[in-house]
């Protein structure tokens, strides 16, 4: 009885945590949206406006190419469901929940590559120009920012002997990892990423439709309805989810760990939360302070980032040796 009664509460936990990514995804880019418009001396739409456009997504009609083939209409499911998946097992305001054997680093990075993938595909499916363009363009980011992201999984891993998201997070918490160079360039490096893979300014403008400029609009500008639906919530997923790993990796103090009490689980919550809305706060921060970068400028962008994460691998190395 109390095995199953356990059982129980590890379900709910991981539960939680998956709706609570979901409910809190729309929320953030609303905080965005609203931030940036602020500083641009314009009211803004209000917060809850990502969730009245999903609504009104979810009831419109579909309309579909004649050329359209299956893959175009499963990608956004696959999409979404991908990025659902890894940042529901990403640790929010608690570790070790149910499934927090499978949140291993390296297998969310594939998770995410698959669902960019399908969704390249999907570009390319219709056939026109402004897919096949916004493809190249993903793809090429992705070729960038995939092998930075990689030394940074590599520099957090060394530094926690695992790739486990949860025993990173304890690690940090309670060992004593100290103020460590190789931890601020990956950090560095992180968040020149994050940026690049969710499409924000410099590399790409989410609110814009030039298609000189455009690279994940070009590649959804044929969808309509429920499929444009799961991938504007696919997209604000992916934004939580990287402000997870940040959080996770970086920062995770206030985080539930061998404590799985009331008091512990709210802490977590709430630090979890504090954590989101201010990383939401600062992104249009640094979007206003600075312009739209030109397509031939990204390899010097993400170069900085592989360049950073590298010498965070290359200084935890030669930290060994002493």
């Amino acid at each position: 009885m109390a095995m199953t009664f356990h059982i129980a509460l590890e379900l709910i936990g991981q539960a939680i945590q998956m709706l609570l990514v979901l409910a809190v995804a729309p929320l953030v880019l609303g905080i965005t949206r609203k931030v940036k418009a602020r500083l641009l001396r314009r009211i803004g739409p209000p917060l809850w406006q990502p969730y009245i456009d999903l609504w009104k997504l979810m009831h419109k009609e579909a309309v579909l190419a004649h050329n359209a083939s299956w893959l175009y209409r499963a990608a956004p499911y696959l999409v979404f469901a991908t990025t659902w998946v890894g940042a529901a097992l990403v640790p929010t305001y608690a570790t070790s929940l149910m499934f927090s054997w499978s949140a291993d680093i390296i297998a969310i990075v594939a998770l995410l590559a698959t669902g960019r993938f399908a969704l390249a595909l999907a570009g390319m499916d219709v056939g026109t120009a402004f897919g096949g363009i916004g493809s190249s363009r993903e793809m090429m980011i992705a070729s960038l920012a995939e092998p930075a992201m990689l030394l940074v999984v590599f520099s957090v891993a060394l530094i926690a002997g695992t790739t486990q998201l949860s025993t990173i997070a304890e690690t940090f918490v309670h060992a004593s990892i100290g103020l460590r160079v190789s931890l601020g360039l990956a950090m560095f490096a992180f968040v020149f990423v994050a940026i690049a893979e969710n499409a924000r300014i410099p590399i790409d403008n989410p609110a814009t439709h030039l298609e000189l400029t455009m690279v994940h609009e070009a590649m959804v500008l044929e969808y309509s309805g429920r499929h444009l639906a799961m991938i504007e919530a696919a997209a604000a997923l992916k934004l939580v989810l990287y402000f997870s790993l940040l959080a996770c990796l970086f920062v995770p103090f206030g985080m539930a760990t061998t404590d799985k009490g009331l008091a512990a689980l709210a802490i977590g919550f709430g630090s979890y939360l504090a954590k989101v809305f201010v990383l939401a706060v600062l992104l249009p921060v640094g979007e206003t302070a600075v312009a739209k970068m030109r397509v031939f400028r990204y390899p010097i962008f993400l170069g900085g980032a592989f360049a950073a994460s590298a010498l965070a691998v290359f200084l935890l190395f030669v930290s060994r040796g002493f």
